[in-house]
This record gives C-alpha cells, sequence and structure tokens, in this order.
C-alpha cells in the first residue's frame, strides 16, 4: 500500500485506507481542517468513540481530496446530493467515502461515480440469520457452503452497501432484491427513486487490505486499473 502525493488519476480508482488508530496523532490537525458544519455535527455525538470516528475519518477525508485537488484541505467544499451523497462542486472527479468502528476508506475516481465500503472482519454478527433477512436465495447459499461464512457474509454486505452509495441513494427497504454474488450484477430492483438513480448494472469487487478489514467497491462499468494507498505522507 503507497503512501504520498499521489494527485494524479488518469483512468484508475484510487482507493485511500487507513485505522482510525494509525490517525491518532492527526487528531488535532484534522480538528482544525473541519468547517463549521462539521464541527456542529461533531459536537452533537453523545460517545466519544463516535465523535473520535467522524473527526478522523472527516479530517482524512479533506487531507485525501485536498491533494487531489492542489489546494489547502481546510478550503474544500462541500454540497450533498438529494438523498445525502456529498460531492465536491468543481471538481475533476467522484469520490466516496466509508467508515466503520476502526478503519476509514476513501475512493476517488475520474470518470464514474463509485460507492465504497470497508468492515472490521473481526466483529460479532449472526451471519446465518442476518443473512435470512437481507441476502438473496443464492447469496444465502453462498454463505452456508464457504469455509468462513462471516467473511462471506459481510464481503456481500459492504458490496450492497457499495452499490447503493454508488446510486446516491444510499438505503433500501429490501436488500434481497440487490444481488452481489457475482462479479456483474443486474438491477432486479423495482424501487421508483433507485430506478431513477442507479445504474443498469454494477461491478462488484472485494479486496483485503489488511488482517482483519475488507473493501468492497461499486461501480457501473468494469475496471482493472484499482490502487491503494495508505495515509498521505
Amino acid at each position: 500500500m503507497e503512501t504520498g502525493r499521489h494527485l494524479d488519476l488518469g483512468a484508475d480508482i484510487h482507493i485511500h485506507f487507513a485505522t482510525l488508530t494509525s490517525l491518532v496523532p492527526l487528531t488535532e490537525h484534522y480538528r482544525d481542517l473541519l468547517d463549521a458544519a462539521e464541527l456542529a455535527r461533531l459536537e452533537r455525538f453523545k460517545f466519544e468513540v463516535d465523535e473520535q470516528r467522524f473527526l478522523r475519518g472527516h479530517g482524512f477525508l479533506r487531507e485525501v481530496l485536498g491533494r487531489y485537488m492542489e489546494r489547502a484541505a481546510r478550503s474544500v467544499g462541500f454540497e450533498r446530493g438529494p438523498y445525502g451523497k456529498p460531492v465536491v462542486p468543481g471538481a475533476s472527479f467522484h469520490f466516496n467515502l466509508s467508515d466503520t468502528k476502526d478503519a476509514v476508506a476513501v475512493a476517488i475516481c475520474a470518470n464514474m461515480e463509485l460507492g465504497v465500503d470497508v468492515e472490521t472482519v473481526d466483529r460479532n454478527v449472526d451471519h446465518i440469520n442476518v443473512g435470512q433477512h437481507y441476502f438473496t436465495v443464492e447469496e444465502q447459499a453462498s454463505i452456508v457452503e464457504a469455509d468462513d461464512g462471516k467473511r462471506r457474509f459481510l464481503e456481500f454486505w459492504t458490496r450492497k452497501e457499495a452499490v447503493l452509495k454508488a446510486s446516491g441513494v444510499g438505503i433500501m427497504d429490501d436488500l434481497r432484491v440487490l444481488r452481489v454474488d457475482q462479479a456483474e450484477n443486474r438491477m432486479m430492483i423495482t424501487h421508483d427513486v433507485f430506478i431513477a438513480m442507479a445504474a443498469p448494472e454494477y461491478h462488484v469487487r472485494t479486496w483485503a487490505v489488511d488482517a482483519t478489514h475488507i473493501v468492497s467497491l461499486a461501480t457501473p462499468q468494469r475496471t482493472t486499473g484499482i490502487k491503494f494507498f495508505g495515509v498521505p505522507g
């Protein structure tokens, strides 16, 4: 995983990953980067763990985006789509942010919308019972047949999240109509908002970025140029 200044996307997709622990030394620096709206949101968290996850995640996001825009991270401005997906006005790229209890990931691409989701693989989850509520019959069978059923469950879960985020909708009542156990997944969804905003198909992939975290990516077009980066240096 590379670090340092990487500003030229070309036709690639860049995925920046960091554990929240690795960002501890940057906490106060990141606090100085947040705008008034982010600081106000920071103050509304009831628990310190949630406050710190937001602070480090959004500081990391600003630092990464600032390097691509060749401008100060503090000056990066955000707007939100109709269902909350953030965009940077005037940017020559698309991006997506994901965080979990102990890590953050930012995906960036020049020519298409995308969605990313990061998850910790050692978390506790009843993957069989939860899978019955949210996964297709084919996905449930794949989980049961896998050597590591919980990991397969988390792969599928992060892929579904990534597709919803790529679409800009971000949430859906019934995830069983969204199949992600194949590399290419044509839409079976009849939800009016999703149909209006989503691509006709999404390509999904999952990677292990370290011993305890996976990252899934969803894009409306097939892509092979994926590069991973660590904390900007």
